[in-house]
């Protein structure tokens, strides 16, 4: 028997109608949503793209990002079927260590008036905030407003999971007349900020990784292109170098081979004038290592400064006499203008003389006809010595490079003389001495370079104290020995043979009787049979260290009066403390100053005669 539905087959249609309109509002919404969120996040990927190629600054990226976000969400919502509501989207930022997030970013509906009423926010229980520029929302409102059963604001947080800001939505009626939207329209609403937030978060913690990145990579780019730079000075400094140490050593040595050729026999007078060839080179030669260690040392903090009060007439003084042989070479003459007021200055004497003498010599050595000339005068607090020049001048261009290290200002009338360490050096030693150094200079007009000091009085000079009170510490220690001895003897402990040689010369043609000996062991032997008035020390021995020799000496009372000089290539910063602690009455550094060495020699063997050397 054939059987027929319960239901006719035209009401299943009618009623499959209004599920079919459901289920395409439903996928409309999803469309739109989705669209919405392709949109947004195609906006943001273009935000990031022009950070990246611009270079952009994260501040600035970070505002374009924010306002792009409240503009896309108001775009979407524009388009809606929501067109009912006027509505304002905004971001608020969190204010670093404090209670409450201010409006930054606020896009309006294009579908208000020109000059649309605020809109606001409603909390739970009915207190309104308005949504505005500038406005500032406590953090527990916008706490509650995310919490809110239906949320009118997104937190957004960085990569740490701090929280930066929130995403705020402000909603009312264009009309009084007007119905409000339906739930599933809130919850789309609701839906797309959600999503808004997450992807803002997400770009903005992209943007600030790839900005950090490149950031990065400028500093690296920079840091290389100074190494690349600082590299060149360097290979230009070793050019310059080698042609400077070769210079003297040619004449050194050649004029040391003429001398020594058999079968040439040079008058008195050219043996006299090659001496002096052979010294003036070695002397030039050891300013050069002086340049070199000297900025060394300062950077590495290891340079000591010697506080002295200094007769200011007699060291300029002496300073254009070292120079004085140099100008008349070249025609020129040399011009002192001190000011009669100052008469002393606490400094290192020995600094403040090579301060002087690099600029008085690179003034010089620019400077082809003319005049260069020494002013000291009185500034307020500060002593201000400058030494000018009528030569070749000096570029803007190069002024602002001329005191960093190894650069040379290429000149056709000095040529490539010199390390580019002068300079360098001379200002880093007015900065420990608390002063500076300036430049004025025009092309074809001359220079002038100032160096700056500040006065001091003896007694304000930190340290000033400290190095004599070590010397006079020394001379009480020993002073029994200095009043005993007066004996002739002198015991050499030497390693080198040319240094040995040369001191046992030097010191036997003063009237000594030196015995020299090469080891720790041999000098041991010697003080057997030998009472020296004064033993000079090698610190580096084949079988021994001579500060540890001292010490034993120290601790043995047969020898432990005897003053011991010590005589060494240490000399950094603390080398002649070491040696005083160690138990040594004085100090030389090599190469050998032979007078000075003949005035030590002389002060502890108490011969009066014999302290000024030669």
């Amino acid at each position: 028997m054939q059987q027929y539905s319960s239901l006719p087959e035209q009401n299943s249609q009618i009623d499959a109608t209004p599920k079919l309109l459901t289920t395409i509002q439903q996928l409309r919404a999803k469309l739109w949503l989705e669209r919405s969120s392709n949109q947004l996040q195609s906006r943001l990927n273009d935000c990031l793209l022009s950070a990246c190629n611009t270079l952009s600054q994260t501040g600035a990226a970070e505002a374009e990002m924010f306002q792009t976000v409240v503009n896309e969400i108001n775009s979407a919502v524009d388009i809606s079927n929501m067109m009912f509501m006027q509505f304002a989207v905004g971001i608020a930022l969190l204010e670093p260590h404090q209670t409450f997030a201010t409006v930054c970013y606020v896009s309006r509906s294009p579908f208000s008036d020109s000059q649309p009423p605020l809109l606001d926010v409603t909390l739970t229980g009915g207190k309104k905030l308005p949504l505005k520029l500038q406005q500032t929302i406590q953090l527990k409102d916008l706490q509650q407003l995310e919490n809110q059963q239906t949320p009118t604001a997104w937190r957004l947080v960085d990569d740490s999971g701090s929280v930066i800001g929130w995403l705020i939505i402000a909603t009312s009626p264009l009309r009084s007349d007007s119905e409000p939207p339906i739930k599933s329209q809130i919850q789309l609403r609701s839906q797309l900020l959600a999503r808004s937030a997450k992807q803002c978060t997400t770009a903005l913690i992209q943007l600030r990784h790839t900005l950090s990145w490149q950031q990065r990579y400028q500093e690296l780019s920079s840091s290389n292109q100074e190494l690349e730079r600082t590299n060149q000075l360097k290979n230009q400094f070793l050019a310059n170098t080698s042609h400077e140490i070769r210079t003297p050593l040619s004449s050194i040595i050649g004029f040391t081979h003429l001398l020594l050729a058999q079968g040439y026999e040079p008058s008195k007078e050219r043996q006299q004038e090659y001496l002096n060839i052979i010294q003036s080179s070695g002397k030039h030669l050891l300013a050069l290592i002086n340049d070199i260690l000297d900025l060394s040392k300062i950077e590495a903090n290891q340079l000591e400064v010697q506080w002295e009060t200094i007769d200011l007439p007699v060291l300029c003084s002496n300073v254009l006499a070292l120079v004085k042989e140099k100008a008349a070479h070249k025609g020129l003459k040399l011009v002192l203008e001190l000011d009669p007021k100052i008469t002393s200055l606490v400094a290192d004497p020995l600094r403040l003389k090579q301060m002087l003498l690099n600029l008085l010599f690179n003034a010089l050595k620019f400077t082809s006809k003319g005049s260069v000339g020494l002013e000291v005068a009185c500034e307020g607090l500060f002593v201000h010595f400058t030494v000018w020049d009528t030569g070749a001048g000096i570029s803007q261009e190069d002024q602002a490079q001329l005191f960093d290290p190894y650069f040379q200002i290429a000149n056709a009338v000095a040529g490539v003389e010199g390390t580019g360490l002068g300079l360098a050096v001379t200002r880093k030693l007015a900065e420990i001495h608390g002063g500076l150094v300036k430049v004025e200079s025009e092309i074809d007009r001359g220079s002038r370079f100032t160096l700056v000091l500040p006065r001091k009085e003896v007694g304000g000079v930190e340290g000033a104290g400290e190095v004599g009170g070590v010397e006079e510490v020394t001379s009480s220690l020993f002073s029994q020995s200095l009043s005993s001895s007066s004996s002739l003897d002198i015991l050499l402990v030497e390693n080198d043979l040319p240094n040995g040689d040369l001191m046992q010369i030097y010191l036997c043609k003063l009237g000594y009787q030196v015995t020299w000996v090469k080891n720790a062991a041999n000098m041991w032997e010697a003080l057997k049979q030998l009472e020296p008035g004064v033993i000079l020390m090698d610190v580096y021995l084949p079988d021994g260290n001579g500060l540890n020799l001292v010490q034993q000496l120290r601790e043995n009372p047969q020898y432990q009066s005897i003053p011991v000089i010590v005589q060494t290539a240490m000399a950094m910063k603390g080398d002649r403390e070491t040696c005083l602690a160690a138990g040594v009455n004085d100090y030389i550094s090599k190469p050998i100053d032979l007078p000075l060495l003949a005035r030590l020699v002389g002060k502890y063997t108490k011969a009066p005669n014999l302290i000024d050397g030669d």
